[in-house]
């Protein structure tokens, strides 16, 4: 049975490195007593080993170790025995970048389906859905492709930020990015606000956090979603 938590971010203002959400990851990786750590998003450029340090410092927290990917000489091996997996945000091109490269994108895909519970934050959490395209990342990459996971059925835009109506920046929405994402693609899309996730559980997908989550279907207005809402519908 799959088992997820697709974060929007790691980091909600106030709190420190995953403080808002280490609740509900105490109960997710419940059985584990180490978790992969997959840091090839580096965000800022820091260092796989530095990043991986981070997840350590607030995992630990809840009496986890963690094990970054990159200090295994066969990275399917390492997922092959993972406990947990979490993949960490940052640059959503440069992590799509890695998995291909390393060729883990099965091994990641299988470890789930058979029961692996995985946890995603940002860029970590943009790869769960059927593409990488609606990120909000620079092309600092370019992957062989932009297909991902796929464990839901739909694409998700994390770090979603409504308009501001006393904004100066004359510049584009997330809502007028993921129209233009609409004029070329069909698939719905999950606007998903700071501080808000996704939980998985076998087939049911549900929101969770305090806030809405705006939805985007193609020829469709957009619309809010209750937390705590059923999004199986979403294909």
């Amino acid at each position: 049975m799959k088992k997820l938590i697709i974060a929007s971010t790691s980091t909600v203002h106030g709190s420190g490195y995953l403080e808002y959400i280490l609740e509900e990851l105490k109960i997710h990786f419940k059985n584990c007593k180490e978790i992969l750590f997959i840091p090839y998003a580096r965000p800022s450029g820091m260092s796989h080993q530095d990043y991986t340090e981070v997840a350590q410092k607030a995992l630990k927290k809840i009496d986890k170790k963690v094990i970054g990917i990159h200090t295994f000489k066969n990275p399917i091996d390492a997922i092959k025995q993972a406990q947990g997996i979490f993949v960490g945000g940052g640059n959503t091109f440069v992590l799509v970048t890695q998995l291909y490269k390393n060729n883990i994108i099965e091994a990641v895909q299988d470890a789930v389906k058979n029961g692996t519970p995985y946890f995603g934050t940002s860029a970590g959490s943009n790869i769960c859905g059927l593409t990488m395209s609606t990120t909000n990342d620079m092309p600092i990459m370019y992957p062989p492709s932009f297909k991902t996971f796929g464990f839901i059925p739909f694409n998700i835009n994390p770090h979603y930020l409504d308009p501001d109506p006393n904004s100066k920046h004359m510049g584009e929405t997330r809502e007028t990015r993921i129209k233009e994402f609409h004029a070329f693609n069909t698939l719905p899309v999950l606007g998903i606000r700071e501080g808000s996730y996704i939980e998985v559980q076998g087939k049911t997908i549900t929101l969770k956090g305090d806030l809405k989550a705006r939805i985007f279907e193609h020829n469709k207005e957009p619309y809010e979603i209750e937390t705590e809402s059923n999004l199986g519908f979403l294909k």
